[in-house]
């Protein structure tokens, strides 16, 4: 499936070499396959790794690490389109797949970049102002944006809203207004549910989640939860997990639980959230908890289990090399291997570094990535399904 790739790499460098002309002011990033691992075979094919990438740098970048060779391609999205100016752009946010199309959201450049999942090879862009993340369901995706400009003000005026687009056109067919500056979104249940952070306005910031019916695609409901949120992803008991990024000063990052049947908090939990990942009844979370009191970063690594809505684990890295990493910043767990994939951003302008430890929290191997690494989604005939 992914071999077309690697035959067309020498042809895309030289590909790259006669375009320097009109792309002398990019920075263009050559691919490059670095052997990691040895060959797993499983139903996973592999991952996708999306760099952000230091806002206004125009350095999003996208990785992919195939299991059957152990091979890990650095850019694998400008190798397949080495005519694409600024590559994929400007802060990649969110990733995700439907059906054989692979989808990026790119926050700062204003698209949804749409790619064929095997080739990365670009189909077309979904065009959205400030979007930030991506979900889908019967034939639609739902992405969220701030809409307005990337402005810190404590008046903001601008609200945010949650795009319709048919992903047989790629058009944007319709939007749903939310609380401001929304960030992430799950669905269940028939509802769309949407963390408002208001991250713009500080110290004014939001504290709900939209609860918006898919059927008629409208906001029937908002849900108080606390400021400034972020993550949100539903369990298979009907349990919504919301993050709060907190203030930065006296109301810290918390986790949250919500009862979307019951419709009511069911747990409140001292645990920062950066980033997280349900896997089974796991919640996996990485946290850098920056303070302006304290003027120091707080790293979290943790684990909750939704069944107790108990913390279970303070640090799944066993072995002390969670030492190395500086900035802990996405995180994913295979379904299959349950080995455990962290990575560093380290100074956030210079490559990064992606971790696999195995499912006992020991180190496998490491690599190095693009900028920011970020966002991961896996590539597998059993999994997104949607």
């Amino acid at each position: 499936m992914r071999r077309t790739r690697y035959i067309h790499i020498m042809i895309a460098v030289l590909a790259l070499a006669t375009m320097v002309s009109c792309r002398e002011d990019d920075v263009i990033f050559i691919p490059e396959e670095v052997p990691v691992s040895i060959p797993e075979y499983t139903s996973i094919d592999g991952f996708y790794l999306l760099n952000e990438g230091n806002m206004g740098s125009n350095k999003c970048t996208l990785d992919y690490y195939d299991y059957s060779t152990g091979v890990y391609t650095r850019n694998i999205y400008g190798n397949a389109n080495p005519s694409v100016p600024k590559e994929l752009g400007d802060v990649g946010n969110d990733i995700d797949i439907y059906g054989s199309r692979l989808y990026a959201v790119v926050n700062c450049s204003n698209k949804v970049e749409v790619m064929d999942v095997a080739t990365t090879r670009r189909i077309g862009q979904i065009d959205i102002p400030n979007c930030r993340y991506i979900k889908f369901h019967d034939g639609y995706a739902y992405v969220t944006s701030y809409a307005g400009p990337v402005e810190i003000n404590p008046d903001y005026e601008q609200l945010g809203y949650v795009a319709k687009v048919d992903t047989a056109t790629l058009e944007v067919v319709d939007r749903c207004i939310v609380g401001f500056q929304p960030d992430e979104l799950d669905i269940a249940d028939g509802k769309i549910f949407v963390a408002n952070s208001g991250g713009y306005m500080v110290p004014n910031y939001e504290n709900t989640v939209s609860v918006i019916d898919i059927a008629t695609f409208r906001e029937v409901e908002r849900i108080e939860v606390a400021i400034n949120l972020h993550r949100v992803i539903c369990d298979s008991r009907g349990q919504l997990w919301i993050s709060s990024r907190g203030d930065y000063y006296e109301e810290e990052s918390k986790l949250y639980c919500y009862d979307i049947r019951k419709r009511r908090m069911v747990a409140e939990l001292d645990v920062p959230v950066s980033s997280m990942h349900l896997d089974g009844d796991s919640l996996y979370i990485v946290s850098v908890g920056w303070s302006y009191i304290t003027m120091q970063n707080e790293v979290t690594y943790a684990i909750v289990d939704t069944r107790s809505r108990e913390k279970v684990c303070d640090n799944f890295i066993t072995d002390g090399t969670d030492k190395e990493i500086k900035i802990p910043y996405g995180i994913a767990v295979n379904p299959i291997t349950k080995d455990i994939y962290v990575t560093d951003a380290r100074n956030y302008v210079n490559p990064g570094y992606l971790y696999c430890f195995g499912s006992d929290g020991v180190q496998k191997w490491k690599v190095r990535t693009g900028d920011i690494p970020a966002h991961f989604i896996f590539v597998g005939n059993n999994i997104n399904e949607q």
